[in-house]
């Protein structure tokens, strides 16, 4: 398991404490090894695609170093144990280092003021096993998570029919059907044969995506039975490619039955999470409420310039 920066602090400071100067990136392998990290633990990357999680660890384990005072910066982006860092390694325990640098950060770090809170006492902010990164990462998809809730409930509100329309919808703002004019179709209510929609895939409609849309309740699981029905009815189609889309979820012998199919005929079955997060990712009946941009350093425009 990835480390928090704060349990990477002590063993990067004694990394240091031969006095060599070092960076962020060269305490990756010593101290992947020490923590025991697999090759994919030390090369995992957020999410969201914003860098690597144990590099920005070690990265912020070390700004709280520098701030406590215990190591140096001779140049920007390198780290120097400090004369306080050594002495301090020699003659405390890890627990009284990290007492000592949350009090140091505390008293170092601007304090929000709030009508409810003596701000003197108030520590909470410095200490947290999250970096304001992955603080930020979580704010985002406990957003998301909420808004995903409301387009379940939303959904479900509606009249089965447009449901229906919504995921032709959906499919083509995922890009199927490409740039075929009218490519999604929703079908007959009274004559669907098991296919609420279809997705056209080129002009002439040889090639073409089935889809059946149910419109559950939470908890009402879609049945193998019912999977079973659709997929003979996209059998029948040339293309026998098809979608099972539903606002709860599937049975397990549902699931395992589509396993079995081993691709013949080719069906996705799409959950009530995975439906709104599609919906969410895609922006399908959603706007744009804010866009935070988060800057770093580019440490190769800062290191051209000549030092001090």
């Amino acid at each position: 398991m990835i480390p928090q920066f704060e349990e990477i602090r002590i063993q990067a400071l004694k990394e240091l404490s031969s006095g060599v100067v070092m960076r962020a990136k060269d305490l990756r392998i010593p101290l992947a090894n020490h923590f025991g990290l697999t090759e994919d633990e030390m090369n995992a990357w957020y999410p969201s695609g914003n860098g690597e999680i144990f590099l920005d660890r070690i990265q912020w384990a070390l700004s709280y170093l520098f701030i406590a005072g215990l190591v140096e910066k001779p140049q920007r982006g390198d780290y120097k144990i400090s004369e306080k860092g050594l002495s301090m390694l020699s003659s405390q325990t890890v627990e009284q280092i990290n007492e000592f640098i949350k009090k140091t950060v505390n008293e170092k770090t601007p304090k929000k003021n709030s009508k409810n809170k003596d701000t003197n006492n108030d520590s909470s902010h410095v200490e947290n096993e999250q970096t304001p990164e992955e603080e930020l990462a979580d704010s985002y998809n406990r957003i998301k998570q909420n808004v995903q809730s409301q387009i379940l409930a939303t959904i479900l509100s509606k009249q089965p029919q447009e449901f229906e329309r919504l995921v032709v919808k959906l499919l083509q703002a995922m890009g199927y059907g490409g740039e075929v004019k009218n490519s999604g179709i929703v079908t007959k209510l009274s004559n669907d044969g098991g296919i609420d929609g279809i997705i056209k895939e080129d002009i002439l409609g040889f090639n073409h995506i089935s889809i059946q849309a149910k419109r559950y309740a939470i908890g009402n699981n879609v049945q193998r039975h019912e999977v079973q029905s659709f997929v003979g009815a996209v059998a029948g189609t040339p293309s026998k490619k098809g979608v099972f889309i539903t606002t709860s979820d599937y049975t397990k012998g549902a699931m395992e039955y589509v396993e079995s199919l081993n691709g013949t005929p080719t069906i996705i079955l799409i959950n009530g999470q995975q439906l709104t997060e599609y919906i969410y990712d895609y922006g399908l009946g959603l706007q744009t409420e804010k866009i935070l941009k988060v800057m770093k350093m580019d440490m190769d425009y800062w290191d051209a310039m000549d030092n001090a």
